[in-house]
């Protein structure tokens, strides 16, 4: 039976839904990247890394090359770039708006001088 493709959307977002794995895709965005790099730049366990990497590398939305000893990952496809600048562009307008209400909010706070009051 054919999954709704509704149901994968989800689950492709569901895949995205860690920091780790969004910081290892933005790192993969400016090329090719040793495990050693990767580990360098998110400072945590490399046991936790390889299990990211591995529901990344599952997902086929990232590919990895031995050689020798070093295991390299890179992005799948330009498309997982567009998405992480696309999901910047989203976050920078909600944030934008965000940072007016609080300012309008902040304002509507201040309090305004009383009758008689002088200013």
């Amino acid at each position: 039976m054919q999954v709704p493709l509704y149901q994968a959307k989800a689950e492709f977002f569901r895949m995205l839904g860690h920091p780790v794995r969004i910081r290892v895709l933005e790192l993969l965005q400016d090329g090719p990247m040793p495990v050693r790099d990767l580990l360098a730049e998110i400072q945590i366990e490399p046991s936790s890394l390889s299990q990211q990497l591995a529901v990344l590398r599952r997902s086929g939305i990232v590919v990895s090359v031995r050689d020798g000893g070093t295991v390299t990952y890179a992005l799948a496809g330009g498309d997982v770039a567009e998405l992480l600048r696309a999901a910047r562009r989203i976050l920078t307008e909600l944030l934008a708006g965000q940072s007016e209400l609080l300012a309008e909010l902040r304002q509507a706070d201040t309090p305004r001088p009383g009758p008689g009051a002088r200013v």
